[in-house]
């Protein structure tokens, strides 16, 4: 049995069963990952895989049984070279990090800069998402540190802490008239409204302000990013709401913004690590410094009661 076998039978299952994607996502060919399970297979004694013919199509109820243990055997071999390279180079490495489009703008590029500054030999990959695309990128082992305000609690495999709260903003060209207080659900549902797609950035929360109110606001566009929504309200597509950090008046001279928190309510981002993935020094240091509530003794704490 080696790590080869069993990346085999991982990457099959994270390919669909296509051998051909797999041997891709492996750098190898098609016949040597088939090979490889077939050799794993025979050492266990017992078939991983339905098949039909030489296509495979599905697990069998040991491969069902064994594949979490499969990943937990790579997942615990990457650890032991993560925790080597700590003790031969504390200060080198690759960080990565993977967040929302407006996690990665607006807010952290500061923590990003002074992470560069105090570990310049450590390479950092930042790597961009929806919520559970990021969440993904976790659990299949692609990032180390993941940030988004949706989706990361809804999987058990992921240590997801709250690292700081935020509302959002209501904006629109300077004069409009909803700029005029009181901002209300009735007054901002008259505009065609410009903000972000669902599951994006506290997108739900809008929607149920809205729901609880019984209005259906007219969503005019939607976008995956605030910069694309500050592009379309800027051309007078419609009001739009974005998170507060999203707006930046030194920048966004063509707008104008209200804070809308009495409407929509304080939203959550969170920071999440897979659960069982050993920490390196760096990463802790990264965390401390994006979320100072989140300590290295307070991670510790939370990874040794999950």
């Amino acid at each position: 049995m080696n790590f080869q076998q069993l990346r085999s039978v991982r990457e099959a299952v994270r390919s669909g069963f296509n051998l051909t994607d797999a041997s891709v996502a492996l750098h190898t060919s098609q016949p040597g990952v088939s090979r490889q399970i077939l050799e794993l297979e025979d050492e266990l004694g017992v078939d991983l895989f339905v098949r039909a013919g030489k296509r495979l199509t599905g697990l069998t109820a040991p491969g069902d049984a064994l594949l979490p243990i499969i990943e937990r055997v790579l997942i615990e071999s990457r650890n032991l070279h993560q925790a080597g390279q700590d003790f031969l180079t504390q200060d080198e490495g690759l960080l990565s990090i993977a967040a929302t489009h407006s996690q990665a703008r607006y807010a952290l590029p500061v923590a990003v800069k002074e992470f560069r500054s105090r570990f310049p030999n450590v390479q950092l990959h930042l790597r961009q998402g929806s919520p559970r695309q990021v969440a993904q990128m976790l659990l299949d082992g692609d990032a180390d540190v993941g940030i988004a305000t949706e989706a990361l609690g809804d999987y058990p495999q992921l240590l997801a802490l709250p690292c700081y709260r935020w509302t959002h903003s209501v904006i629109a060209p300077p004069g409009h008239p909803l700029l005029e207080s009181p901002l209300t659900l009735e007054r901002l549902a008259a505009y065609p409204l410009v903000t972000y797609d669902n599951g994006f950035t506290g997108r739900t929360r809008l929607d149920e302000a809205f729901a609880r109110a019984g209005l259906t606001p007219e969503i005019s566009i939607t976008a995956m990013d605030a910069d694309v929504i500050k592009t379309y309200v800027e051309l007078g597509m419609g009001v739009g709401i974005v998170a507060g950090v999203a707006f930046e008046a030194e920048r966004d001279t063509q707008l104008r913004a209200i804070d809308a928190g009495e409407l929509f309510g304080i939203n959550l981002t969170k920071l999440a690590i897979r659960r069982g993935n050993y920490v390196r020094n760096y990463v802790f240091s990264f965390i401390e410094s994006f979320a100072p509530t989140l300590s290295r003794a307070v991670l510790k704490e939370a990874l040794e009661a999950a």
